[in-house]
């Protein structure tokens, strides 16, 4: 389990103190192929760790966003969304998230042009609001195609 070990002694460099929540929080979003919700999260931990609270799961979680060790993701149900940043997600790591079904898709398929859009929207925002830009999150908000074709292809 590399992407485990690696992330795991990452965040012992910045927290200090491990502690066996983050421990086993850490290894179900690494175990994780999608974007889950804390309250998943929660339910995946419960039965062999009945002592993790369902608040120690947010806080572990906003602490791992802080660190940029996860990424946080809206969801049309309300539920935000994480997973763990990886070396495959961790530069232009983008979301299509379906409105209807709350399907979330990777995308990471950025041509240059849209790479130096990116950088230079990023560049212009900071200098006109004098705001230190550490890292974005675009998310794009429609129908996936198997609900498009249910709604009779919008």
């Amino acid at each position: 389990m590399p992407r485990r070990h690696c992330a795991r002694h990452g965040l012992r460099e910045q927290v200090g103190r491990w502690t066996e929540p983050r421990d086993v929080i850490l290894d179900v979003l690494s175990r994780s192929k999608g974007h889950l919700s804390a309250k998943e999260i929660y339910d995946a931990l419960y039965s062999s760790h009945p002592g993790i609270g369902l608040t120690t799961v947010y806080r572990t979680l906003e602490l791992f966003r802080r660190l940029g060790f996860i990424q946080k993701v809206a969801s049309p149900d309300g539920q935000a969304r994480y997973e763990l940043r990886t070396e495959e997600n961790k530069g232009h790591h983008h979301h299509l998230i379906c409105l209807r079904c709350g399907k979330i898709i990777d995308y990471q398929d950025f041509a240059d042009e849209e790479l130096e859009l990116v950088k230079k929207t990023e560049k212009a925002l900071a200098q006109k609001h004098n705001f230190l830009i550490l890292d974005h999150n675009i998310e794009f908000l429609g129908l996936c195609d198997k609900c498009r074709q249910a709604a009779g292809d919008i």
